[in-house]
């Protein structure tokens, strides 16, 4: 599948809840997310077979990848049934797909385990700083620092790997925290990336002037830890590798708002309810999941997917002065990060 500027589709990203346990003051405020929130009913979830129907078609049809995100996926009961459904699928030519997740790590540590034996390879945790006052801020529900490095240190027991550290900067939040977060990690199995805050959805409160840029983070660690860059791991990786240059690891930055990867973008996104969306700050999806439940064959399932892809043309980060105002002009909304996945 190519879409109209030659773009493939190799990556499929499920988000299989749309609940979460953090209320990240750049994802989920408590403010808009508080206890009345109406979350998902379940019925209104897609199951884990028309998960795994989705996820089998895309994989006939060029996807290598799947990674499974949230809200947080480690709240969806028996995730594990999941991630076994979906480490039997093969390629065409018979090779098993990538199966990743993203987590807060809230509770990884209890399911690493079973995670790993059901086939899952490698996890991404978020974890914003390593001073607990500042952690618990961020996540803004108190949770402690401590036990996200204990579920890091059991993921990476149990062989799931290799790890990779997600720290979203938020300027006057936890910018201060950067060099020692790299100083920490630096030396460990732990790929730790620098993610830029974006303005996915309109509940963050998202300002260009809350933007650490990622070459400001790259200076700043580099007069401390010095760096040097090196080429990407494969074609339309989202992340800019820098190494440090006594051979102690890497880091990555992920610069969404300042240096836009969009011409190389091949990801897609199924939200919890099945809608597909070509593009992280999208406003509609395309809804999968009534042509499912309506009794569509998976030919004629395959034919939709083909076709939304051929027919994408999405570049918001490139176009995002002008597509940020029109959008504030047309009055629509994108959609929130804790449906989307990350």
């Amino acid at each position: 599948m190519i879409d109209q500027f030659q773009r493939p589709l190799h990556d499929l990203r499920i988000s299989v809840t749309d609940r979460c346990n953090f209320r990240c003051v750049y994802c989920m405020p408590k403010e808009v997310f508080g206890k009345d929130f109406a979350f998902m009913e379940r019925d209104e979830l897609l199951s884990f077979e028309e998960m795994t129907r989705l996820a089998r078609i895309s994989v006939a049809h060029g996807v290598e990848k799947i990674r499974l995100t949230g809200g947080e996926p480690l709240l969806r009961k028996g995730i594990e049934e999941l991630v076994a459904m979906l480490a039997a699928l093969r390629t065409p030519d018979g090779r098993p797909i990538d199966i990743a997740m993203t987590t807060n790590g809230s509770v990884l540590a209890l399911k690493a385990r079973a995670l790993k034996d059901a086939g899952l390879k490698r996890v991404t945790v978020s974890l914003d700083s390593l001073d607990d006052a500042t952690f618990r801020a961020m996540n803004d529900v108190k949770f402690p620092v401590a036990k996200v490095l204990n579920s890091l240190d059991v993921a990476h027991s149990v062989g799931l790997g290799p790890i990779k550290i997600n720290m979203v900067l938020k300027r006057g939040q936890n910018d201060q925290d950067i060099v020692a977060m790299a100083r920490h990690f630096k030396g460990t199995p732990y790929i730790l990336r620098f993610i830029e805050f974006m303005d996915v959805g309109s509940s963050n409160g998202w300002e260009m002037g809350d933007v650490v840029p990622s070459a400001e983070v790259v200076a700043r660690i580099n007069a401390e830890l010095p760096l040097e860059e090196v080429a990407p791991n494969k074609t339309g990786e989202t992340s800019r590798r820098w190494r440090y240059r006594d051979g102690e690891g890497e880091i990555g930055v992920i610069s969404s708002v300042t240096q836009s990867f969009c011409h190389s973008c091949s990801r897609a996104r199924v939200s919890t309810d099945g809608k597909l969306f070509t593009c992280l700050f999208a406003t509609e999806g395309h809804d999968l999941r009534a042509l499912m439940r309506g009794g569509c064959t998976d030919e004629q399932l395959a034919e939709v997917l083909k076709q939304i892809w051929r027919e994408r043309t999405d570049r918001y980060s490139e176009l995002r002065s002008a597509e940020t105002g029109r959008l504030r002009a047309s009055g629509k909304k994108r959609i929130e990060m804790s449906y989307i996945g990350g």
